[in-house]
């Protein structure tokens, strides 16, 4: 996780992110108080303050030194009015929970969770390098970066399928292309024993499955979502737009403008994308869940793509000449 991996951009400020949380969470006068901590400055004993990174409504993020780790790590704090919040305390607590339980090389690490002190917060791996969504804005991705990322992003939603576990917020904003990928920010993550307890809608309106936007589908949320998030996501770094019309996030607005994907069959990808990859997206983006293939297929076919691409022609060696000194 870097500076540019957790900067919100403008991109970001315009969308909504519904997370699901009770009426009331927040104190009166909005939970963007400011810790306003200074580099050199100690969040918790052994970890001093590099630089504010960013931060949303719940949390602000700063890279720190961690002494015993003798490393750069990114601390999750509580923003300083919701410390005495039970109900947001719960939640980076599940999230801290969460994050204990998982292990694999392309979802973020937890080193340390110190949520008893003065400053609660999660101590969280630092990642070097841009977000997706940075690349996307800036960049022509080539097939086989496409194919790569599909390919680590499936594994990992696999591997949290056998954790009983979903992200819920799968999107370019959340993953870091590093060497593996990183998937970040497990917030809105729940178990699947859970999920049942979801009441309004959560995650990001553009990156929602339909199953998390209607009321009526809420007992559709499972793995099969995130394998949602994943589609729109390589949509995304095929075509840098989104699949569906952009949503219109007036309250008074009707459910199918607010959330475009309940009406809406995805664009066509262009004819320049491999047919079976666009086949493939198309599937993922099945308005149905049960229609949807899951990681595991999901996988198999990133890599039977993967290994049909043509073997890169390298140059031959050409070796200086010798010569006498």
């Amino acid at each position: 996780m870097t500076t540019t991996a957790v900067k919100r951009t403008r991109a970001q400020s315009t969308d909504l992110r519904m997370a699901a949380i009770p009426s009331g969470a927040f104190p009166s006068g909005g939970g963007r108080s400011s810790w306003a901590f200074r580099k050199g400055d100690e969040i918790a004993r052994g970890r001093y303050v590099v630089q504010h990174l960013g931060g949303g409504e719940r949390y602000e993020v700063y890279l720190a030194r961690d002494e015993r780790l003798a490393t750069l790590v990114v601390t999750k704090i509580l923003r300083p009015s919701l410390v005495e919040n039970d109900r947001v305390r719960a939640a980076i607590a599940a999230e801290a929970d969460i994050l204990r339980y998982l292990h694999h090389p392309v979802i973020v690490r937890l080193f340390d969770r110190r949520l008893d002190g003065d400053h609660p917060h999660l101590a969280l791996e630092y990642v070097d390098g841009p977000r997706l969504s940075t690349l996307i804005r800036t960049y022509e991705m080539a097939i086989e970066q496409v194919l790569s990322l599909g390919v680590q992003l499936a594994s990992a939603s696999h591997y949290m399928t056998t954790c009983d576990t979903v992200h819920l917020d799968i999107k370019p904003q959340n993953v870091i292309m590093s060497a593996p990928a990183r998937l970040i920010d497990l917030s809105l993550a729940r178990r699947t024993g859970q999920l049942a307890a979801v009441s309004s809608p959560v995650g990001t309106v553009k990156y929602m499955a339909p199953e998390q936007c209607d009321p009526r589908r809420f007992s559709d949320l499972g793995p099969a979502t995130d394998i949602w998030g994943i589609g729109v996501t390589l949509y995304w770094a095929l075509a840098h737009r989104s699949p569906f019309p952009l949503p219109d996030y007036d309250a008074e607005a009707r459910p199918e403008e607010r959330f475009p994907q309940l009406a809406h069959r995805p664009l066509p990808l262009p004819n320049s994308i491999p047919p079976a990859l666009r086949e493939l997206i198309s599937n993922m983006l099945s308005l149905e869940p049960s229609e949807r293939p899951t990681a595991g297929e999901t996988l198999d076919v990133l890599e039977f793509l993967t290994a049909a691409l043509p073997r890169p022609k390298l140059g031959r060696l050409r070796l200086p000449r010798k010569t006498s000194i």
